[in-house]
């Protein structure tokens, strides 16, 4: 990937996620907000459930983690916090100052940075998570797996929240409030476990393992 392809797939979705709504819903902890495609449709956002403690089916991701972990997209940091209760050496990274505050506020440590930039300790992470629909970020799954497979030790762990339904798709989205307050269009994508595994195949991430946890679609994979 070169530095021209990386700077595109980051600018975009930092400016977006930097500004309102979503910085404000990060503040207050509270919804509603959605992702709204240009054809209308919403995807519901559950902040409260970002912003509340890891809960059951977070813990069967906390359960596969190993080694040092890098949270991409960790928005106000609960799985942060959380290993950093059990023990466990952590960092999440955010293109959202609130949201790096927030994990900072609840015990995690954080670095206000887009995945697409450097970041420390790159091919040393023994588990990568890309949780809540993070395998959308820069609407470019397939960049995103090889930029992860960078990032992970040789024989390390990807842990990634897929779609609960079977899709594939690269949109353009926007954040929305309740009552209609925007920020600004960036790519995103969205796909299910089937279209996971062979995006992640073709990435160099190999032993697919799936499970599902209170409605959530996981999959586990090694570098």
């Amino acid at each position: 990937m070169t530095a021209r392809t990386t700077a595109a797939l980051a600018e975009p979705a930092a400016r977006a996620w930097r500004a309102d709504p979503y910085a404000d819903a990060l503040r207050t902890g509270r919804g509603p907000l959605f992702l709204r495609r240009s054809d209308g449709w919403l995807l519901p956002l559950e902040v409260e459930r970002w912003c509340a403690e890891a809960d059951a089916a977070d813990a069967t991701v906390l359960a596969r983690c190993e080694g040092p972990v890098l949270d991409i997209g960790c928005g106000p940091g609960r799985l942060v916090a959380a290993l950093a209760r059990l023990g466990h050496p952590a960092l999440g990274v955010d293109v959202t100052p609130e949201a790096v505050a927030r994990t900072v506020r609840t015990g995690g440590s954080a670095l206000c940075r887009s995945v697409f930039e450097p970041l420390p300790s790159e091919g040393r992470w023994g588990t990568v998570l890309l949780i809540d629909g993070n395998i959308g970020i820069g609407g470019d799954p397939g960049a995103l797996l090889r930029r992860a497979a960078r990032l992970a030790a040789p024989g390390g762990t990807l842990l990634v929240e897929a779609a609960p339904v079977d899709v594939d798709e690269r949109v353009e989205v926007h954040v929305e409030d309740g009552s209609g307050v925007r920020g600004a269009a960036f790519p995103w994508a969205r796909l299910g476990t089937r279209a996971l595994r062979t995006r992640a195949a073709d990435a160099g991430w190999t032993r697919a393992v799936t499970w599902h946890a209170a409605g959530r679609a996981f999959v586990q994979l090694r570098r």
